[in-house]
């Protein structure tokens, strides 16, 4: 990889790790559910007129729509809003490795090796030893709605495996414009037309640039860019970089809003890095050891690591 695909690749994880303390500065402007309803909204308004027609069938735009958008976004945004600090979200986050392993098991027939299964058990200690730590500092529904939100990104990339979507940042796009009015409905039952309409109307630059950022530079850029490197690299070239999402989370959360990172979290973040770098990195049947050459079904498991 030149230096500057080398760059670009860690840029995208940074921008995917700084993300979480973006939205924790945004729950401060915006309910969880309205605000991440901005987020779609403002990602696939203008996107749709740049990225062209959808590349695949509707029913799979609205599947993941709904389980990735409304589901995983949503209990992220709640489960943050609930007291789920920035960087054990983004850290906790990548269990969905392991989710994606047992779904993929259990709907698509895939078996894990033995080598799969170790990781994850390694990724699950990680959870158990961050759940200790969290349940001496913070609240554990918060991280009990985290989890869940790592389990329905897990589905959706069932989902997307099966969509087998053949422009990434197309599909993402497209994606983008299902969750909105489901969460806008959802906000208005939970969370109020009097407190939406509050942080409306209070609506200042910084309250705009957490929505323009988790929205453009997160999804727009993030997905575009981590796409242009896939189409030029190996998949297993590309892939390990994901694993410093939550380096850079919880780096960006202890530097930005000052987050404590206790020693049980960095226990905690060796073991989930480790098992999931375990459980997503090992190859598969369905991946050429080509340098340059990638299967579609590569192309989509790099898709669900992100």
């Amino acid at each position: 990889m030149r230096p500057a695909h080398l760059c670009l690749a860690v840029l995208v994880a940074a921008v995917w790790g700084v993300n979480f303390t973006v939205i924790e500065v945004g729950l401060g402007h915006f309910p969880p559910l309205l605000f991440s309803a901005l987020r779609f909204l403002a990602a696939a308004l203008p996107a749709v007129f740049l990225v062209g027609r959808p590349k695949v069938a509707w029913r799979w735009i609205v599947a993941v729509g709904l389980v990735l958008g409304v589901a995983k976004f949503g209990l992220l945004f709640v489960g943050m809003g609930a007291g789920m600090p920035a960087g054990l979200s983004s850290l906790v986050l990548q269990i969905q490795a392991v989710f994606t392993t047992l779904f993929a098991a259990l709907v698509l027939g895939e078996r894990p090796s033995g080598v799969r299964l170790l990781g994850m058990g390694v990724a699950l200690a990680g959870i158990g030893v961050a759940a200790v730590d969290e349940g001496s500092a913070g609240p554990l529904g918060a991280f009990a709605l985290v989890v869940a939100a790592a389990a329905c990104w897990g589905a959706s990339n069932v989902l997307t495996r099966r969509a087998a979507p053949p422009d990434a940042l197309n599909f993402m796009v497209w994606v983008s414009t299902v969750p909105v009015l489901p969460l806008l409905a959802l906000s208005l039952l939970t969370e109020g037309p009097t407190r939406d309409l509050a942080a409306l109307r209070a609506l200042d630059w910084q309250g705009a640039g957490t929505v323009l950022y988790v929205a453009w530079i997160t999804t727009v850029f993030g997905f575009g860019a981590w796409g242009w490197l896939l189409r030029r690299h190996a998949a297993s070239t590309v892939a390990p970089f994901s694993l410093l999402v939550p380096v850079f989370g919880m780096s960006s959360a202890a530097l930005f809003l000052g987050e404590s990172v206790t020693a049980l979290r960095w226990c905690a973040a060796a073991l989930l890095v480790g098992g999931v770098a375990v459980t997503s990195l090992t190859p598969s049947s369905g991946r050429s050891s080509r340098p340059g050459v990638r299967t579609p079904r590569a192309r989509r498991d790099l898709l669900s690591r992100t």
